[in-house]
């Protein structure tokens, strides 16, 4: 236990700290929107590029790790299908609650994972979030698409931005430049390590600056079912598929630690977007992520 708090209160101050400095707007209050854009952009795919192409997973690895990760979004799924039937909320409510239980935040996710598991655990964290970025997008698409009274979203542009997804981009040619052993030159590598050990902390800081406190008053049922299924539920869910899969390892580990992880914020996006509660998603994102805090290192101290 006090390994893992560790390393994981490095993980959440740097949150804490984020939002600090967007509050006293320091540097300025354009500053944060722009760092989050460059850290989505540039920062994490040249780190997911360095970290992936420099590790040598087998082959088996790949396809353990998508089993596994499918299997949890179809059984999230289920459990989410069952809880709507008993609540009867309204489509937009429902998919805040549908996002905010099976989303992640995967710039938590790298951080912990490469904090916890070291860089094999952050290049296995980063295969699973190349397999769970498109599949969690097509599932709530699908799911917008069911329930919301706004017509049909479009399945097209969900697409595209799948495919130009910078996460996966990086993913997918650090995982090729790791079966193909290309290697970097010094003078490649000089550029992407300075990058990549910026990516997380800035990262981590923009989760911080994005919160919306406010958001949080008049917490509501639905607020605490999604946090509860995200937060509790899902780990729990990660591990039993785990086992009936016959799979362990650090590959359970990671599947746990992103089971375990608040929603992301781009779920917000989406809700604005295509018909869902807004405000009810700002306030389980920001919510989830300051019980995140709590919740991560109990449920990995009990399932590791």
């Amino acid at each position: 236990m006090p390994v893992m708090v560790q390393a994981l209160v490095p993980v959440f101050a740097l949150i804490v700290l984020g939002h600090l400095f967007r509050r006293w707007a320091f540097p300025s209050v354009e500053f944060w929107p722009q760092a989050e854009r460059f850290t989505y952009y540039v920062l994490f795919p040249a780190m997911l590029v360095f970290k992936l192409g420099q590790a040598r997973l087998p082959a088996s690895a790949y396809g353990e790790t998508a089993l596994l990760i499918g299997s949890m979004l179809l059984a999230m799924t289920l459990v989410l299908a069952v809880t709507q039937f008993f609540w009867r909320w309204s489509g937009p409510v429902f998919s805040s609650v549908y996002q905010g239980a099976i989303r992640f935040n995967s710039y938590v996710g790298l951080a912990a994972g490469g904090m916890l598991l070291g860089d094999d655990g952050l290049s296995l964290t980063a295969i699973a979030v190349a397999v769970m970025v498109p599949l969690i997008n097509l599932l709530c698409i699908l799911m917008f698409s069911l329930v919301t009274t706004d017509g049909p979203a479009r399945l097209g542009p969900v697409l595209r931005a799948i495919a130009s997804n910078p996460l996966i981009i990086g993913s997918v040619l650090g995982v090729i430049w790791s079966y193909f052993e290309i290697g970097f030159h010094p003078l490649l590598a000089g550029t992407l390590e300075p990058l990549s050990n910026l990516a997380l902390p800035m990262g981590l800081m923009t989760v911080g600056a994005g919160l919306q406190l406010k958001a949080l008053r008049g917490g509501s049922v639905p607020f605490v079912v999604s946090s509860v299924l995200k937060l509790l539920l899902f780990p729990l869910m990660a591990t039993g598929l785990a086992v009936l899969l016959g799979l362990n390892g650090t590959l359970v580990q990671v599947a746990v630690v992103l089971a375990t992880l608040p929603t992301a914020t781009s779920a917000y996006i989406l809700a604005r977007q295509l018909g869902g509660d807004a405000p009810l998603m700002a306030g389980i994102i920001s919510g989830q992520t300051l019980l995140a805090m709590v919740s991560i290192p109990l449920m990995l101290s009990i399932l590791w």
